[in-house]
């Protein structure tokens, strides 16, 4: 009787860490399917962005499926900024890593868009500044 009371954790564990590898595959199978066709595309912690047809559309992961969150025309780009994502306006260095946001700035409009990662951050700022650079 005790041994089984023994391996009662194990149990719960495994079932619990199933659920979350459940919820995880699901996660990525509905990204899959929401970024296909789009030329640059990003899931992590904060979301799930994508650059299609000269629009940047970002997007959380609530109650099973991806909740639009904003977007932002590329043509209308003029400028791009990495941004701490709690501390207010403060610019990030270029050293810095984890969370961050960009900021996205054109036609007296702003948004922000959540990252979990700085570097990945900083690669699509090039990436997006390239495309609208093309896009004029």
């Amino acid at each position: 009787m005790s041994h089984g009371l023994l391996w009662l954790p194990l149990l719960v564990a495994f079932v619990v860490l199933t659920a979350l590898g459940w919820l995880e595959r699901r996660r990525q199978r509905l990204f899959l399917e929401w970024a296909e066709g789009s030329e640059i595309s990003k899931l992590d912690g904060a979301g799930a962005a994508r650059l299609r047809e000269g629009l940047v559309e970002w997007s959380t992961f609530e109650a099973g499926q991806l909740k639009p969150e904003g977007s932002f025309e590329v043509c209308k780009l003029e400028l791009v900024e990495l941004l701490s994502l709690s501390s207010g306006d403060a610019p990030l260095t270029d050293e810095s890593h984890g969370p961050c946001r960009l900021r996205l700035i054109g036609s007296g409009q702003q948004r922000d868009l959540a990252f979990a990662d700085a570097d990945r951050a900083r690669d699509w700022i090039e990436q997006l500044m390239s495309r609208s650079r093309c896009e004029l």
